[in-house]
This record gives C-alpha cells, sequence and structure tokens, in this order.
C-alpha cells in the first residue's frame, strides 16, 4: 500500500501565521502599537478554514484491523479516557482515516499557532505529528499516530481554553477554580461537529483577551524592529531640563506613541504632557516628572512586556467568568476596585490591598458579595490576635485597650480576669473584637462575600495612605477609598433612597447588616498587563512577583516571548 502523507510546508505555515495577523491599522496612543478589528480571534478561527486548503493529507486507510486496533489499545493504556473512546467507538479513527482531512486540517492549524496563544507548543509535538504523517508505513504506525494526534487535541483543547498551568502549585494565594473540560466531551464534539467552530469556541471569547493577543503581535514586531531605540540613562529629568538624554527620553516616547513627532531638545510642555499620560497609564502619580519609578517604566523592553501581556492571556483563560451583568472586578496591582455593569465600568475608587509580607497578601479568587455591615465591629483574626496582640497583653494586660477579650461565645470577658502571661499563642483560648465607632479599623461599613480567607472588602479611618500610589499597607482585606460612594452604586438598584437610608443608619450607630436582593460576583484579580480603553494597554508592577513565578512556570513549560524573526 503507498502511503505518502504531506504536512504544512514551510510557506503554508507562514501564509497561515500571516492570515491570523489581518488587521485594519489604526493608530492609537500607547507604545507606538496599532489596534486592529475586534474580531482578531475570529481571524485566527477563519485561518482554520484557511489551513484546510493548505493541508492534503494523503493518509492510507487506516482499515480497523488487528494490527491497527492492537497499536491504538497499546499507545491508550496508560490513559483510561482516551482508550475507553476507541473501545466505545469500535476504534474508529478520528484523524487518521481518509474521512478525517478535515479534523486532521484543523488540528494542524490549531497547533501551528499555539505559540501566538502563549502556550507550550514543545506539549503537543507538532514536530512528531508531521513527521509520523510523513513516515506511516503500516496500520500499526497509523494507530500509533491516532493516539498522539488525540493527545495533543484534549491537550491543546484544555490549555487554550482552561490555561496550561495549574495556578495552585505555583503560588497558593491563587485560588482559581479551574474547571477544564472533558475528555470524552471533547472528543465527541471534534468527532461529530465542524471541526473549525470546535476549535474557535475552545478559544476565550473575553475582549480583555482579544487585545491582549492584538498587543502581543504588535509587540513581537516592533521587538523585531528595535524595539523603541535606546534606553533613557538613569537621574531624574524635569521639566525644563535639555540635554543628549531629554534627547533620548523624547525619542523613546514618540517611538512609543505617547508624544508626537517634535525637533525639540527641551523637556518643554509637549514632552512632559507625554510623560503624565504615560504615568497615568502604569499607575504611577502623573506629576509630569521622570523620576526612578517613571524612567524604570519607560526602559522596559517589548519583550518585557510581551511577557506581562502573556501572563495576563495564562490568566484570561483562567477565568471562566460570565462578564454579563454585574459584577465588583478588584484588581490587586492597580490598587482598585470597580462595579461593572455589562461590561461598562460604572463605578471606580482607589483601594489598599495586604502588604507584601507572604502571609499578608491578598489572595486572588472569586465569589458572591451578599451584603454589607453598616457600623461593623471588627472580629480581630486569630493570626493577629496571636501573632501583634498577645505579646503586648503579656507583658501589660491593659494594652490595646480599644478591644474586648471574648470568650468562645461571643461574651465579654473583663481583663483582668486573664492571666495573659499564662497563655501561648496554641494555648489562648478568647477572641477579640473591636466594637463599631469612629476608630474602628473597618470604619464605619464593610462588604462580605463570605469565604474562608477572610477576606472582605471595607472603610477605613487610615485615609492618608489612599493618597500613596503603591498601597499595599492591609492585613490582606480590602479597603476602599470612597467607601460611602460604593454602597450607594451598589445598593441604589434596589433601594432609590440609598443616600439616605445609608446615612440614617450610620447616624444611629448599631451594628446593622443590609442584605443584597441579588448576590453580585467578585473577581479578586491580579492582572499587571489589561485593556484601559481606546486601544491603550495599561501596565502594572509586580507587587508581589506572581507575575514573575507565573513566567517563569510558563517559560519552564517551553513559553517564549518570540519575535516575528524567531
Amino acid at each position: 500500500m503507498d502511503m505518502v502523507s504531506k504536512s504544512l510546508n514551510l510557506a503554508e505555515a507562514e501564509a497561515f501565521r500571516m492570515f491570523t495577523r489581518l488587521q485594519m491599522p489604526i493608530s492609537l496612543p500607547g507604545y507606538g502599537l496599532k489596534t486592529g478589528v475586534r474580531g482578531l480571534l475570529s481571524s485566527v478561527a477563519l485561518g482554520f478554514v484557511l489551513a484546510a486548503g493548505l493541508v492534503s493529507a494523503g493518509l492510507p486507510v487506516a482499515a480497523k484491523s488487528t494490527a491497527f486496533s492492537q497499536s491504538l489499545a497499546i499507545a491508550a493504556a496508560d490513559d483510561e479516557e482516551v482508550a475507553a473512546w476507541y473501545r466505545d467507538t469500535a476504534y474508529d479513527t478520528l484523524w487518521t482515516g481518509p474521512e478525517d482531512a478535515a479534523r486532521r486540517q484543523a488540528l494542524i492549524a490549531a497547533l501551528e499557532t499555539a505559540g501566538d496563544h502563549g502556550l507550550p507548543v514543545a506539549r503537543y509535538d507538532l514536530a512528531g505529528i508531521r513527521a509520523a504523517l510523513a513516515s506511516a508505513r503500516t496500520e500499526g504506525d497509523l494507530g500509533r499516530l491516532e493516539v498522539k494526534m488525540t493527545r495533543a487535541w484534549l491537550d491543546w483543547a484544555r490549555d487554550v481554553s482552561s490555561g496550561a498551568l495549574d495556578p495552585a502549585k505555583i503560588d497558593s494565594t491563587i485560588v482559581r477554580e479551574i474547571t477544564r473540560p472533558d475528555s470524552y466531551a471533547l472528543l465527541r464534539a471534534i468527532a461529530t461537529r465542524d471541526p473549525a467552530t470546535v476549535a474557535r469556541r475552545l478559544l476565550p471569547d473575553s475582549d480583555a483577551y482579544v487585545q491582549l493577543m492584538k498587543t502581543r503581535f504588535d509587540l513581537e514586531e516592533l521587538s523585531a524592529s528595535g524595539g523603541w531605540g535606546p534606553q533613557v540613562p538613569a537621574g531624574a529629568l524635569e521639566p525644563g531640563a535639555t540635554g543628549e538624554r531629554v534627547v533620548i527620553l523624547r525619542d523613546r516616547l514618540i517611538a512609543m506613541g505617547w508624544l508626537s513627532p517634535t525637533p525639540t531638545a527641551v523637556y518643554d510642555r509637549m514632552v512632559q504632557n507625554a510623560v503624565m499620560n504615560f504615568q497615568r497609564a502604569h499607575g504611577l502619580p502623573a506629576d509630569g516628572v521622570a523620576g526612578g519609578d517613571t524612567l524604570a517604566e519607560i526602559n522596559k523592553e517589548p519583550e518585557d512586556r510581551m511577557k506581562s501581556v502573556l501572563v495576563a492571556m495564562e490568566r484570561e483563560r483562567w477565568m471562566d467568568i460570565d462578564r454579563a451583568g454585574r459584577m465588583i472586578w478588584v484588581n490587586l496591582t492597580d490598587f482598585s476596585a470597580e462595579i461593572i455593569d455589562d461590561g461598562r465600568v460604572t463605578f471606580r475608587t482607589r483601594s489598599v490591598i495586604g502588604r507584601e509580607e507572604m502571609d499578608r497578601r491578598t489572595p486572588e479568587f472569586s465569589d458572591m458579595m451578599d451584603h454589607m455591615v453598616v457600623n461593623p465591629s471588627w472580629g480581630v483574626p486569630r493570626s493577629i490576635i496571636v501573632g501583634e496582640y498577645l505579646p503586648l497583653l503579656r507583658s501589660n494586660p491593659n494594652a490595646v485597650s480599644h478591644m474586648q477579650i471574648v470568650d468562645r461565645n461571643g461574651r465579654v470577658v473583663p481583663r483582668g480576669s486573664v492571666n495573659f502571661a499564662g497563655y501561648t499563642a496554641r494555648s489562648f483560648p478568647f477572641g477579640m473584637r473591636q466594637p463599631p465607632g469612629d476608630n474602628n479599623a473597618l470604619g464605619k461599613v464593610k462588604f462580605m462575600f463570605p469565604n474562608k480567607h477572610n477576606i472582605y472588602l471595607h472603610d477605613t479611618p487610615a485615609k492618608s495612605l489612599f493618597a500613596h500610589d503603591k498601597r499595599a499597607y492591609s492585613h490582606g482585606c480590602i479597603r476602599l477609598a470612597d467607601p460611602f460612594d460604593f454602597a450607594h452604586a451598589l445598593f441604589r438598584n434596589q433601594a432609590p433612597e440609598i443616600e439616605s437610608e445609608f446615612n440614617q443608619t450610620l447616624k444611629g450607630g448599631r451594628e446593622t447588616p443590609v442584605k443584597l436582593e441579588k448576590k453580585v460576583p467578585i473577581h479578586l484579580v491580579y492582572f499587571t498587563a489589561y485593556p484601559q480603553g481606546h486601544g491603550v494597554m495599561g501596565y502594572r508592577r509586580d507587587v508581589y512577583g506572581r507575575d514573575a513565578k507565573l513566567w517563569s512556570a510558563l517559560s519552564a513549560e517551553g513559553v517564549v516571548a518570540r519575535t516575528v524573526s524567531q
């Protein structure tokens, strides 16, 4: 039997690759990037169809012979889900039969563009599949190839739809409930439906993912063409400055798209405005001075930004959420909290997040907000009681006098009846509570989404902290700069007179829970790269070093911040 198999050649691969980059350039501010059509991922999906015209695999008929079935069964022996599929379908082919051309073509197209999504291409072994397609000589070869392609399909489908990494293995403070697609369902879908459509629907469909992928393409092209020019030498630059360093700063801002071309060698008003716009997009104080933090961000290279974008794309793949309706979005790296209605930000405020020490960092997770408490008391977490307060009480029983000592039933215990010096951190049987009041650590209101991390949003008497640009000061909870306005925005739909009702409850001074009639999804996220609207990609500092960990893990899996030339 003449067994000839043809896979994508280099010209065909490049044709498909360029097809996925079809765009309608519109210049917009920010890094000299261009925004393309919003349907970028649809273009990628259409690439599957294009690839179908490029690939014509002349595989032999894979008769369901004993040799084929046995080799397939042996190859799938260590994967019960794959083995069960083929047993249940009487060893029918998905990829290697003469009627399987469309599936072969869709799979090869998907694997060819896996790197564009920042996926670990080596995991799918496209080169091995191509080699096997070209060298298959026996039905046993075809059985082994069948399993190899099935595994590649399942790996790619899981990775592109729900992420290539398990975040819990990277950092325990990343708590994402990731639902991996079922193997049997993925195989049934590719077996019974249009392959290109199945592949397309596995791609993340959020607008943010589209913009991140578009930015990723633009950044690699910028990198291949030399980036943004020389870095600005160290040392602050202020308005009125002149000289070579100002020229380098000017040229870099022009290359990034923050400044229109100008021959000026002076740090004039135009340069100052460009620096201020850059600072706003990067979460820096917009003072128009190119100081140390600002220059550190200006001097980042396209490859650095690409790493942030690729990590953000992985995070988007973990976020299997319904973006319709209302949700609360707390981006820890941006030190902000937003209420979003049907994709539109309707309220935004500054926030303070957990400190940088590992046991104080605010975790990433999603939950449902169900009520607020006006005039809250503060039940001090056990870790703070034994780690901070008990050592003080051992030496001075009257320390932290604003706190009540309470038993396990919540009853106040007189301090004079407690021998604090006789207890260890392990044996101390009491709790501590701060009653409602002007100096309560939670301020005048807290917003609850009961969770195992004991994290919530709340007011604070420490208002001065919101003047800082980097606001990591709490024990882990999220402090809001405008908690009353947040409450008004959150409850207005169910209580049109919320402002007056809220103020009346505040004046009463009593601890009062107020239930939301409809729970609101809340997402605590950590994006150092994200679309800010109007074609501008925002970048933030890696406050907790989580992105560095994720990039290291992606790199270990073979993901690269590659350029077009690669």
